[in-house]
């Protein structure tokens, strides 16, 4: 009953969100422009735009984008005043009637001066995140009160429409689906993405992107799409900054804090940040197999220690010329403790348990380069980008056996990877209506693996070995891409053509130590192919807007599902990746219906792809052990999967918001695992399993005062079906509260996440073993976090591009 209440309350959230406006007949007007900087003649974001009626009250507003344009819509007709207004810079005010045949006013371009002095402003953060649906994505402003609703960008993840985050392995999915790419500032990290998220404090994310159907200008790795996160940067004249400090407490403390800073002089900006991250998590769990009569229990304790350094320069030649150069650098270190037992419920002088002590460090390097020139003509210009990634990482591993006959064994394991990405882009912008878009790119990757084993497997006599592996790992790609854009009177699309050839080689070679024999695997994939995309939208009138997409994308397999060697294992489960897996390919289609309303926006949509060659789990039973799994991946035939989504950000009143979303998927998996027939011989069965599951989220902020605000987050994830188990449905309620002061300078939340325990990951298994099973995690945090940001001058950002993730991470046991 007390879930059926929750749900309730969610479901209501959102039908209250998507109500039409009762003043339909009202007809409103739009007002467009650009704000630039009269000195340094470049574009300023984020200037406050405030519409104001001829009594000098204001009636709805805005800021401009990243390029210094903005557009106001839903403007009542008559006589009004635009005023732009920006710290450290004049006031600009200027008069405009909308009315018959004057509804859409474009005023141009705005050159704002500066002031001789200029207040302390740094960043403007907005109380309540905003949705929004543009033609080839979904931006998602975070908002003072997501901030609140977590402390790092995994825990915020949750919030957003369409994006589930598995709370015990970290792994991010989209529309129900793991193969999508996660980019920061549209960079790619050589820093695996669930340790990355949740090394990015909430209150450093300005916004974040969710790219389902990228045009042919993004790389097209990701079959459910691309997920950007999009920083804050201050490049502010004078020095600038802000520092956060965060705890969280549930079984063990969790610790992060970051500071960034910016000191802008002239042409030049210099800016870095730094993070932090000291973590203990807790996991545990069981898994029963019914019939064998087999139980097994897990307590699992991490202990990560991360620190993140960026630093880089801004220098503006002149107005058509500048240079950037950073570079990231991340040091990770950690320790884990794996306790597992088996109880044989028949026979307890079977029972054994087995101790898993690992040690790994990581270091990460990046370092970028990036030009560009700006042509006479507005937007018209070429940029060159030069992106270079290393990593290296250590993992040690002791495995320790009580009650059995398999021997202890130690596991070492070294990881070298080389990333290079050169980008060339070119933007023409043939007329006003027309733009013409064209890149080269080369992307050349690199990974070195070696893995060492003093005892981990059997001979032909059943004596256990010593081996030594390494798997080397190459692939290069070259692409390059067009698009061509054109914008009517109602009508806009988008086409695009992206060609590329790939050179994949690699190469394991195991070695038994204790008779010196060698075994060389080789494998080579080299391809061309074709990815096209297009996009339409129409917008009949200011409060409708339709968009159509399609796009051809595929997925690449990652290291993790390609590598030979053990991702892990236990006593009855290892998995392993195949060194022969082929990519996959999507053919994505996506439709969206966005309405806007009085007080706010619904957006609605409906996607369908089809896949080739799908990449899936397959279970397979360990020949040298009959009770043992092997868990890897194969290619198998075409399928699909489709979807619906409904998103909504309200306000019902002047102190209460809402941001509700609803999505559904589904998709036929097809797989094989083997099993026992009744004589007990081991069979391999074709499984078919056809998964539909929807989420409902509703996240509600109550706006006490100017200084304090309330919110309430609650979510519900249908079941949820896969090869191997059957998810169980989760509920998860969180609140939280934000209190600024210091004239909003610092402020400080606090948030208490599933209040009634009903978050863990349940589940029951058919295949190949008849199974139950049940993992908890550290969901009833309590956090607190800090903020205080310092400085003051204006602001001029330099732009870059958005890149997309080309590597998929490994597989997980969920």
């Amino acid at each position: 009953m007390k879930h059926l209440f929750l749900m309730l309350i969610m479901v209501s959230s959102t039908i209250l969100s998507a109500q039409p406006n009762s003043n339909s007949d009202i007809k409103n007007g739009t007002v467009s422009g650009r704000v630039i900087d009269a000195q340094l003649n470049q574009p300023l974001p984020y200037v406050n735009i405030v519409i104001k009626d001829i009594a000098n009250k204001v009636i709805t507003g805005g800021i401009t984008n990243d390029d210094g344009t903005f557009e106001i819509e839903n403007i009542p007709e008559g006589n009004i005043i635009v005023s732009i207004q920006f710290v450290g810079f004049k006031t600009i005010d200027k008069n405009i009637t909308l009315g018959k045949g004057n509804y859409k006013v474009n005023i141009g371009d705005i050159k704002l001066e500066e002031e001789s002095t200029g207040l302390d402003e740094v960043t403007i953060v907005a109380d309540v995140s905003t949705i929004q649906q543009k033609v080839d994505r979904k931006v998602i402003t975070i908002g003072k009160d997501l901030q609140t609703a977590g402390a790092t960008a995994s825990e915020i993840m949750n919030n957003l429409p369409s994006v589930s985050v598995d709370q015990q392995s970290g792994s991010i999915s989209l529309r129900g689906n793991q193969n999508v790419r996660v980019m920061v500032d549209g960079k790619l990290s050589n820093i695996p993405a669930e340790q990355l998220l949740k090394q990015i404090p909430s209150t450093s994310i300005k916004s974040i992107e969710l790219i389902t159907n990228p045009s042919a200008k993004y790389n097209p790795e990701g079959m459910s799409g691309i997920i950007n996160i999009i920083l804050h940067k201050n490049t502010q004249l004078g020095f600038n900054g802000n520092i956060n400090v965060g705890l969280a407490y549930d079984i063990e403390p969790k610790f992060n804090g970051s500071i960034d800073a910016n000191y802008r002089n002239g042409k030049f900006n210099l800016f870095g940040s730094y993070s932090n991250s000291v973590s203990k998590n807790n996991n545990y769990g069981h898994i029963n197999r019914v019939e064998q009569e087999i139980q097994q229990n897990f307590n699992i304790l991490n202990n990560n220690k991360s620190n993140l350094f960026k630093v880089g320069i801004d220098y503006y030649l002149n107005d058509k010329n500048t240079i950037s150069v950073f570079t990231n650098q991340n040091i990770f270190e950690g320790w884990s403790k794996v306790n597992s037992g088996i109880a044989y419920l028949t026979n307890s002088s079977l029972n054994e348990s087995q101790f898993t002590g690992g040690e790994n460090e990581n270091d990460s390097q990046q370092y970028n380069f990036n030009y560009k020139h700006d042509f006479n003509d507005e937007g018209h210009n070429i940029e060159l980008e030069v992106d270079h990634n290393i990593y290296e990482g250590l993992g040690d591993t002791n495995n320790v056996f009580f009650s059995s006959q398999r021997p202890n064994f130690i596991e070492n394991t070294d990881t070298d990877r080389n990333r290079t990405t050169i980008n060339l882009d070119y933007v023409n912008p043939l007329s006003e209506s027309v733009k013409l878009e064209l890149g080269l790119q080369a992307r050349l990757f690199d990974n070195s693996i070696f893995y060492q084993s003093d005892a981990r497997e059997t001979n032909q006599f059943g004596d256990y070995i010593p081996t030594t592996t390494r798997f080397d790992y190459t692939r290069d790609i070259y692409s390059a891409y067009a698009t061509f854009g054109k914008k009517l009177e109602k009508w806009s699309y988008q086409v695009g053509l992206r060609a590329e050839t790939v050179n994949v080689d690699s190469e394991a070679f195991k070695k038994d130590l204790s008779s010196n024999e060698e075994l060389n695997i080789p494998f080579e994939n080299d391809y061309f192919e074709l990815y096209p995309s297009a996009f339409v939208t129409y917008s009949p009138s200011e409060k409708n807007s339709y968009q159509f997409s399609y796009s051809r994308r595929i997925d690449r397999p990652g290291i993790g599902q390609v590598n030979p060697l053990p991702e892990w294992n236990t006593p009855l489960i290892s998995q392993f990746g195949n060194q022969e897996l082929r990519p996959q390919f999507t053919n994505s289609i996506e439709t969206n219906y966005t309405r806007q309303l009085e007080k706010g926006s619904i957006t609605a949509g409906v996607f369908y792809r089809i896949i080739e060659d799908e990449i899936q789990q397959a279970i397979l039973i360990d020949r040298t052990d009959l009770n043992r799994l092997i868990m890897t991946n194969l290619n198998f035939d075409n399928t699909s999967a489709y979807g619906i989504e409904l998103s909504s950000n309200y306000r019902p009143t002047k102190w209460w918001s809402i941001n509700a979303s609803f999505d559904l998927f589904s998709q036929t998996q097809k797989s094989v695992a083997e099993s026992f027939d009744t004589n007990q011989d081991i069979i391999l069965n074709t499984v078919e399993v056809d998964n539909i599951s929807y989420n409902v989220r509703a996240f509600n902020n109550f706006k006490v005062s100017k200084s304090l605000s309330f919110s309430v987050f609650g979510m519900y994830r249908g079941k949820n079906k896969s090869i191997q188990f059957e998810m169980k449905d989760m509920l998860m309620v969180n609140l939280g509260m934000r209190y600024s002061f210091m004239e909003n300078r610092a402020s400080f939340s606090l948030s208490y996440n599933d209040i009634f325990d009903t978050m863990f990951a349940q589940f029951d298994s058919q295949r190949p073993f008849v199974q139950h099973g049940q993992f908890n995690w550290e969901s009833q945090q309590i956090s607190g976090r800090l903020s205080y940001r310092f400085g003051g001058g204006k602001y001029r950002a330099k732009s870059r591009k958005q890149r997309d993730n080309d590597v998929k991470e490994g597989g997980g046991m969920f």
